[in-house]
């Protein structure tokens, strides 16, 4: 039988030719992107600088519990503090807090070292704003309502290596401390506390027992009074940055919602 043969014909592969860009085409890309660039670039810049404030705070309450819980994993006692006058923070700076550990308690009671491990140095305080104040009590309607002198002359006892204004934090070693505000401030270093309430500020309140915390922002004087003739605690006990004036609904119904 003859042997037949089988005649593969190659395939040829046939691409379409492609048009290439030209250098006309990528300049206007380029150009409508850059001007898209310059009108948003403006709005988005504007929107980091607003969000300083709220994220600072919300970094430092972070911070407040992650130093508890390493004051109750090591069993020793920590400190929270903002730098004294002419004392600079981990990153040469005066906004950052300072981190500090009771190291031997029983040689050196008393004595705090700075802390300088990843977890307790960085940027917590973003941009313009600094911690003007820190109260360590617990929030009262006669503290928010500004009679500072006669709170301060009380205080002033109590301290003696530490400014008044911002007196350092003592996280215990089973995590408890006293209540503590730390009033966040976005404005220049220079101003008064008389100045205080003409820039935006947020109050990180936190229970010492508990370790719970929550971001307030100042209260209103028509609030105040509200609050003061109810009765009310000056704690909403949950983040409460809405500016806009709250009436008896709406402060019931807020404490409705925190007890849920």
């Amino acid at each position: 039988m003859p042997h037949s043969r089988l005649h593969i014909k190659p395939i040829r592969c046939r691409y379409g030719k492609r048009r290439a860009f030209t250098l006309i085409e990528i300049v206007l890309v380029l150009g409508i992107i850059l001007v898209i660039t310059a009108m948003t670039a403006p709005s988005f810049f504007r929107q980091m600088k607003e969000a300083e404030l709220p994220n600072s705070a919300r970094q430092l309450r972070s911070l407040v519990t992650l130093v508890r819980a390493n004051a109750a994993f090591d069993g020793m006692r920590y400190r929270i503090r903002f730098p004294e006058d002419d004392e600079e923070d981990p990153l040469g700076g005066d906004r950052q807090p300072l981190i500090e550990r009771e190291d031997d308690p029983i040689e050196e009671p008393d004595t705090f070292n700075l802390v300088t491990a990843p977890w307790a140095v960085g940027r917590t305080i973003l941009g313009d704003v600094w911690c003007a104040e820190v109260w360590l009590e617990r929030p009262t309607i006669e503290r928010m309502q500004d009679r500072r002198d006669t709170i301060r002359d009380a205080m002033e006892e109590a301290l003696e290596d530490f400014s008044v204004e911002r007196p350092p934090l003592v996280i215990e070693p089973d995590g408890s401390s006293d209540w503590a505000s730390m009033i966040l401030i976005k404005s220049p270093r220079d101003i008064g506390p008389d100045e205080f309430e003409n820039y935006p500020r947020i109050e990180l309140i936190m229970d010492g027992a508990t370790g719970l915390a929550w971001l307030q922002r100042p209260f209103y004087d028509e609030e105040l009074d509200l609050f003061e003739e109810k009765n009310w605690p000056a704690v909403l006990r949950q983040d409460f940055l809405d500016p806009r004036v709250l009436g008896e609904d709406d402060v019931l119904e807020l404490r409705d919602f925190s007890v849920r």
